[in-house]
């Protein structure tokens, strides 16, 4: 079984930050993301079928941190990659995954990983 299956299910991601003005500015002029103002001072940062929501409230009474990576599945990873590889904080560099994805990372302005990620098909190699 593929790590990243073709039928994934988009998801949208609560998170906080601790300046929504910083993180609308990274997300929308280093990520390319479309970014709005949305409820309830939220913002809401798209990309593709990608949906992270932030929040500078403090709902779950614990500092601004992740233990794991947000996956993205977009469909032109090295594409996405040429875009933002200058003007990012790369985690890791394109490359082919053993699990069957094309992938990248980036640490964003609050310290979260966030891995783009592209299906590769089966027998399919870079």
């Amino acid at each position: 079984m593929d790590f990243i299956d073709e039928a994934s299910m988009p998801i949208a991601l609560l998170v906080r930050c601790t300046d929504l003005k910083g993180t609308r500015d990274y997300y929308r002029d280093v990520l390319g993301f479309s970014v709005s103002d949305s409820a309830q001072s939220t913002l809401t940062a798209r990309l593709h079928d990608c949906t992270l929501v932030f929040t500078q409230e403090d709902l779950w009474q614990q500092p601004v941190a992740c233990s794991g990576t947000f996956y993205l599945i977009i469909d032109d990873v090295e594409g996405y990659f040429a875009q933002v590889k200058q003007r990012a904080d790369i985690a890791w560099p394109l490359q082919d995954m053993s699990h069957g994805s094309r992938e990248f990372g980036v640490r964003d302005c609050n310290g979260y990983h966030l891995a783009f990620s592209q299906h590769r098909a089966e027998g399919q190699a870079r």
